[in-house]
């Protein structure tokens, strides 16, 4: 586990090093000004010299995403284990599953910001309608799609309705909840950092906006890189969390599951 971890970080680490490579190249050969593409070393300048700004604002970020991300995972597994334990509740719910993935994330914020205010509030609900969805729908999915011969063992010992559910389907279930929380655990950033732009008076989506008014655009990467990098730790730390739920699986079908997952 280890070593894939090791060569997973290595990778990463190589494509990071291309791609600022490839920007420098860019830079260097087109010559842009720099108030419209920074180099990577005026970035770095910027993120230096401004680091505390930034890891205060940063911090508030972080806080708005794993608020979010825990109310939306706990609402997620309730409504799927809801619908699950009561099929008629499936018609109700069902839609509004939908319209939470339909609307577009920027046509509710200024409703949420104006229901909750500019604080904290209306930033945690709006990372949690983004990341309801997945989790409900791929926990759900799999809660459904159970397979037979369990339901059928369940069925010889005679177990009740609870019992079928907690003790055959959601086990079952658990890849399927896995890959819904690593899809919600890629998209959680954006609804903290929509809410912040719609109106906020800190985190790394307020930076971003008040250094785009001033044209400071090397702020506005080095926000972004923050941001970027909070993106792929609570990935990392998310799957990481979640092996366990599917330690019982084996190997090769543990990494059909990672790898239907968006990455």
């Amino acid at each position: 586990m280890g070593g894939r971890t090791a060569r997973r970080l290595v990778g990463a680490g190589i494509v990071a090093a291309v791609l600022i490579g490839l920007w420098q190249v860019l830079v260097w050969a087109a010559a842009p000004p720099p108030y419209m593409l920074p180099g990577p070393a005026r970035v770095y300048a910027a993120l230096i010299g401004n680091a505390s700004y930034l890891l205060d604002n940063a911090l508030i970020t972080a806080l708005e995403i794993v608020l979010g991300l825990i109310a939306g995972v706990v609402l997620g597994i309730a409504t799927a284990l809801a619908m699950a334990a009561i099929p008629a509740l499936t018609r109700v719910m069902l839609p509004v599953l939908v319209v939470t993935q339909a609307l577009p994330v920027f046509a509710i914020a200024p409703l949420l910001v104006l229901w909750f205010g500019y604080g904290l509030a209306s930033k945690v609900v709006m990372a949690t309608l983004i990341i309801y969805f997945p989790v409900a729908s791929a926990f759900f999915d799999g809660l459904r799609r159970t397979d037979q011969g369990l339901l059928d063992l369940a069925d010889l010992y005679r177990t009740t309705g609870y019992q079928r559910l907690m003790l055959f389907r959601v086990p079952a279930a658990m890849p399927g909840l896995v890959s819904g929380l690593r899809v919600a655990a890629t998209v959680a950033p954006i609804g903290a950092v929509v809410g912040e732009w719609v109106g906020a008076s800190a985190g790394l989506g307020f930076v971003m906006l008040h250094a785009n008014a001033r044209v400071q655009t090397d702020l506005m990467f080095a926000a972004l890189f923050l941001l970027a990098a909070m993106a792929v730790i609570l990935r990392f730390a998310v799957e990481r969390l979640t092996r366990d739920l599917v330690s019982w699986m084996p190997e090769s079908n543990r990494q059909t599951t990672e790898k239907g997952s968006p990455t």
